[in-house]
């Protein structure tokens, strides 16, 4: 590699990390390539501009490496997981997880690394999180009543069961209450839910603007004394603002112009969702969360074993729930997942608790 005059040779180690940035920056590359795979249009397009600037910094290492840049490695174990994802499924977690990925740059504190290199970064953290932000509005009604559903289910179906074990019942009983549990919360569950979106999306209709008959309307207001620009400002739009649009729209009888700033068809609404859709999510993922405590008294355990059998798949299912939630939101999965943990864990030992108490005052 050429030297400037008086520059230090680069040491083994020094040579060690271009080489490893040089592979991660060739993966991130192929990453986004995956991405733009299964996209079209804008955001393909976008996902190809992200992948020549991961070339631009690969070039960078490469330049640093100078002779010594020959063929590297893959890149680190979770950007090669991360590729492979994309291939295969291009969805909204993997752009959360790629989102999450580009918070933990290590080019800010680089010496090697260009100033421009780490804002690069930077911004295409938020480009990702501008794309990811994109599903999760498709998704996350629907994903908001799956995680809670099965929580619901996991936490309060293992309370139950844990409660009138403490009560002193039989294993009989036991499958009994769990299954009148499951059937009975995932059916208000879901109905609940569709009774919650339905109202929800009811409520953002009746806020939305009436534009019906604008034309007219239009044509005949005065246009010295009128009160349009009222309807702007009940919108927010400030006084001078709605008086400058209302001016405009008057003088081009355009219809579209009836609706305020803000006031058009609610991204709400998407985000909302369907009351058919989240209902059923909610029924299947409550009934999935709540079948897990019962099945270790289903295959025929009793007594301890059942219930360290029960508590350990009821841990592990809120952990992966906890950890889907954090992936989605971009937050850290680990620490989603032990919260859902002590979560459902205090929960459980409160009713078993108070079923012992009641079971021993009943008894």
């Amino acid at each position: 590699m050429e030297q400037t005059p008086g520059a230090a040779e680069p040491s083994d180690a020094d040579r060690r990390r271009w080489r490893r940035m040089l592979a991660d920056e060739q993966e991130e590359a192929r990453v986004y390539r995956d991405l733009a795979g299964r996209r079209t249009g804008e955001e393909r397009e976008i996902l190809l501009a992200l992948a020549v600037a991961e070339e631009r910094h690969r070039a960078h290492w490469a330049a640093l490496l100078g002779d010594d840049a020959r063929p590297v490695g893959r890149g680190s174990t979770q950007l090669r997981l991360l590729a492979a994802l994309a291939r295969r499924f291009g969805s909204v977690f993997v752009l959360a997880l790629v989102q999450r990925a580009e918070t933990r740059s290590p080019y800010p504190a680089d010496a090697d690394a260009t100033p421009a290199m780490a804002a690069d970064e930077r911004v295409h953290e938020e480009v990702v999180r501008g794309l990811a932000a994109r599903g999760r509005a498709q998704v996350s009604g629907t994903f908001r009543a799956a995680v809670f559903g099965a929580n619901d289910g996991l936490v309060s179906n293992l309370s139950l069961v844990l409660g009138v074990i403490g009560g002193g019942v039989s294993s009989s009983a036991v499958v009994l209450t769990g299954l009148a549990g499951l059937l009975a919360g995932a059916l208000s569950m879901g109905a609940g839910e569709f009774v919650s979106v339905r109202s929800q999306r009811e409520l953002l209709a009746a806020s939305a603007p009436d534009v019906r008959d604008a034309d007219t309307v239009l044509r005949h207001l005065d246009v010295d004394a009128n009160e349009l620009a009222l309807v702007y400002r009940a919108r927010g739009v400030p006084a001078d603002e709605a008086a400058e649009r209302a001016r405009r729209v008057l003088a081009s009888a355009d219809p579209a112009g009836f609706v305020a700033p803000g006031g058009g068809p609610s991204e709400s609404d998407e985000v909302v969702g369907t009351g058919l859709r989240a209902a059923a999510s909610s029924f299947v993922f409550f009934a999935s969360g709540a079948a897990v405590p019962v099945l270790p008294f289903l295959f025929g355990l009793q007594g301890l074993p059942a219930v360290v059998v029960a508590a350990v798949l009821v841990g592990l299912a809120l952990m992966l729930t906890g950890a889907a939630a954090g992936v989605l939101s971009g937050g850290p999965p680990l620490r989603r997942a032990l919260r859902q943990l002590a979560i459902g864990a205090g929960a459980a030992a409160v009713t078993y608790l108070l079923g012992a108490l009641f079971g021993a005052a009943l008894g």
